[in-house]
């Protein structure tokens, strides 16, 4: 999908000789993210790629934004880091090299509702040959609150046989260069968690 409008005039830069990828400038609201405890060392911050409000057709029964859209905020997410390495329309329709996400994990932490404006950071967990471990924050950008998290594991994969496929070389290496500046960042609390409902104590 088309990069949709971001939080910050903020941008992946690629050097044109080795398709490395550089540590972006932070965003404005670094300073908040930090001041409401977030899970973040400064000087290297998740990347801010994507906001996008809260529209009256996602409001459920309850009075607030569905689970099903804090999914498609995520992937719209996902889709502008995969944009910035170079894994956008233009290269599936090229090459036929896409994506497919293969596990998923959501948090929900706070309740938002229309109108709202959401912002989306990633974080890269972690990238090998195939695969590659993303983690979403969804923060409400005028209150500065932690709305949701998003775990995803993600293969590339050839459209063309169905089955999965390495990076293409420039994308592998930006991601790579991401995957170790973002290593300097604690990991999140939600990252790896699974659902569990432990017994109480008496």
């Amino acid at each position: 999908m088309i990069l949709r409008s971001a939080i910050v005039s903020m941008r992946l830069a690629r050097d044109k000789r080795d398709g490395r990828c550089y540590r972006p400038e932070m965003p404005h609201w670094e300073s908040l993210m930090a001041s409401k405890k977030f899970d973040h060392r400064p000087g290297i911050a998740p990347l801010a790629l994507h906001e996008e409000p809260v529209r009256a057709e996602w409001i459920d029964y309850n009075g607030h934004m569905n689970l099903a859209y804090y999914v498609l905020v995520f992937d719209h997410g996902t889709d502008a880091l995969l944009a910035q390495v170079g894994l956008d329309d233009a290269h599936r329709e090229a090459t036929g090299g896409s994506v497919f996400v293969v596990e998923a994990h959501l948090t929900y932490e706070n309740e938002v509702h229309e109108g709202q404006r959401l912002a989306v950071t990633t974080q890269v967990l972690g990238v090998d040959e195939k695969r590659l471990r993303l983690f979403h924050r969804m923060i409400e950008v005028d209150a500065g609150i932690l709305a949701a998290t998003n775990e995803v594991m993600i293969l590339h994969v050839d459209l063309n046989t169905r089955r999965t496929a390495p990076w293409p070389e420039a994308a592998r290496r930006a991601l790579t260069a991401l995957a170790e500046a973002h290593a300097t960042l604690e990991a999140p609390p939600q990252a790896g968690r699974g659902i569990a409902m432990p017994a109480k104590r008496a």
